[in-house]
């Protein structure tokens, strides 16, 4: 965080008010109906709101679903997910960086610019 987030995100890591359990892989590919989380090898502890940042990313080609996930996760966009927010979009712009996620790369510039507003 400390280094990526200045990176790639441009601003400062912010501190972390609440480290918590995540899943830290929730996207779509890893969501059933009825509602189940698959995946869960990478487990650990991150920033509040990770989980709902992570499934936020992949939904950034999608406005309308994008602004459906920020409205459900209202850690999304406060003081306290920020640094989920901010970690999230450092890590995806890291790989694009590298080559990977090119699709998502406009939709985490603006994501990254709007962090830098904040």
């Amino acid at each position: 965080m400390e280094r990526a987030i200045p990176e790639f995100v441009g601003i400062p890591a912010p501190a972390v008010s609440c480290w918590t359990t995540a899943h830290a892989d929730v996207h779509w590919a890893t969501l059933t109906e009825p509602l189940r989380l698959l995946d869960w090898e990478g487990w650990g502890r991150a920033p509040e709101g990770y989980d709902a940042a992570t499934l936020y990313a992949y939904t950034l080609l999608q406005s309308d679903t994008a602004a459906c996930v920020r409205t459900v996760f209202p850690i999304l966009g406060s003081r306290a997910g920020v640094a989920a927010e901010a970690t999230m979009c450092a890590q995806l712009l890291q790989t694009v960086a590298r080559g990977d996620n090119l699709v998502l790369k406009e939709r985490l510039r603006d994501w990254a610019e709007e962090l830098r507003r904040r």
